[in-house]
């Protein structure tokens, strides 16, 4: 498949969830019945296309940035349209769904450390199937599509394809796109059900451990340690579940990634100093976009890696998903600044 792709294509067509984070920074997560003190609170983007069409903007993406997917007919939807058009970020695909709330979350994040819980209403995107997608009208390269179990009309079952998820991508890649995938973290046992057809129609799979470990059963940590074994083993058993290109894992220790050339390669995470990280919400999501960026670009796997680890330890800096961003010279500098290697906590 593939075969006939023109090397003109430029962009990304990111489609999905679009989503509303309310973060509020609080001193611990309580127990049942327990009180939490809420010391701040910001409003910010969420949702693997926003969140990725929006770093890739604030790292200065040279190609077009299109975003696909359904808002409500509310103060936020205006907001989120609003929002990607100033930023550059072309709305096309993104419909309004009248009578429906946009999607949001609240998002506790505690202070020290930067854990976070999420409260999440699914609202317009819940319905979201990307019918109103002009593949054929399109010339962007990469079809990237999130997050896979988050968004109930995409993980329905397809008599073809297995999903309707399976069945945009595939349909993507028959318009001539590369195809990209995110998933959600989530302590359930629907991972091979709804993203083991997806993978057979992925180019470039972005996933954090955990949702390796729960996408292909394979342990990647022991009592709290990152399993390098585990980590090698899942990548392997990504491609061997139908990914086709390129598969990179992340985690707070660093990322791996291996491309189907038999290419592989393991990088530490920058050595942070321990007041750097205000929160980790979208850090997953700005690896990906550095990712994305690189694989776009035609970079060597080891700078796709290294700008995913610079965008994400940037979004680290701030407690939203997207304010910490900044230029893709700023992000690099970090590993200058910082070094690679263990952090300092």
């Amino acid at each position: 498949m593939n075969q006939d792709i023109p090397n003109n294509r430029s962009g990304l067509l990111a489609g999905g969830n679009w989503i509303i984070d309310q973060v509020k920074m609080i001193d611990v997560y309580p127990k049942h019945e327990q009180l939490a003190n809420i010391f701040d609170q910001s409003q910010g983007t969420g949702g693997s296309p926003y969140n990725v069409l929006l770093d890739l903007a604030k790292m200065g993406a040279s190609f077009p940035l299109v975003g696909a997917g359904l808002v409500g007919q509310d103060r936020l939807g205006e907001y989120i349209l609003e929002d990607c058009r100033a930023n550059g970020i072309d709305p096309a695909f993104i419909s309004v769904s009248p009578g429906t709330s946009t999607s949001y979350t609240d998002v506790m994040t505690e202070i020290e450390g930067g854990r976070r819980t999420f409260f999440h209403n699914r609202g317009a995107n819940a319905t979201w199937a990307g019918e109103d997608i002009d593949f054929a009208g399109s010339n962007a390269k990469i079809f990237h599509l999130g997050y896979l179990l988050l968004l109930d009309a995409i993980d329905a079952e397809d008599s073809e394809h297995g999903t309707v998820g399976a069945a945009l991508l595939a349909k993507a890649r028959a318009a001539g796109f590369k195809t990209s995938i995110d998933v959600v973290s989530e302590d359930s046992e629907r991972f091979s059900k709804i993203i083991g057809p997806a993978l057979k129609q992925v180019d470039y799979c972005i996933l954090n451990e955990i949702e390796a470990s729960k996408v292909t059963g394979v342990a990647v940590r022991k009592d709290g340690q990152l399993l390098e074994d585990g980590i090698e083993e899942a990548s392997q058993k990504l491609f061997e579940l139908g990914v086709s290109d390129l598969v990179a894992i992340h985690f707070p220790e660093g990322s791996y990634g291996a491309k189907s050339s038999g290419e592989k390669l393991r990088q530490g995470s920058l050595s942070l100093p321990k007041d750097y990280i205000k929160g980790a919400a979208g850090a997953g999501d700005a690896f990906c976009s550095g990712v994305l960026l690189g694989i776009h670009e035609d970079w060597p796997l080891e700078k796709c890696l290294l700008t995913g680890t610079c965008a994400a330890t940037a979004c680290m800096s701030n407690p939203t998903c997207t304010d910490g961003l900044r230029s893709l010279e700023e992000c690099l500098a970090l590993a200058d600044q910082f070094g690679i290697g263990e952090d300092k906590n």
